[in-house]
């Protein structure tokens, strides 16, 4: 399927969690600590991605060598969280992540 392909059709299916398939989803903050490289963001939001999944807020600032991020998700069971989680942790550019469930205004 193109890209095209995917905008005509509206329902495009999440992925679905088979581990944690009666888990209740979700919000959830990552805070990531990564090197300042050109490529960094694009690594961590590949991981997203690769799951058709779409941040809803995104926070950055730059320290002197690292990245401050901040991510907030919606629709992810912990376990899936904590697996993004993990895969973050893999990349070589990425120094340290916090996961937390993101706090509700109201």
């Amino acid at each position: 399927m193109s890209a095209l392909e995917r905008f005509d059709n509206p329902v495009i299916p999440m992925r679905e969690d088979v581990w944690a398939a009666g888990s209740i989803h979700s919000c959830v903050h990552y805070q990531l600590q990564v090197d300042a490289e050109p490529d960094s963001l694009c690594r961590i939001l590949n991981l997203f991605a690769l799951q058709f999944l779409t941040p809803h807020k995104m926070l950055m600032n730059q320290e002197d060598d690292l990245l401050k991020v901040e991510i907030e998700i919606a629709g992810l069971s912990w376990h899936r969280a904590e697996l993004i989680a993990q895969k973050m942790r893999n990349l070589v550019c990425v120094a340290e992540v916090h996961l937390q469930l993101a706090r509700t205004s109201g």
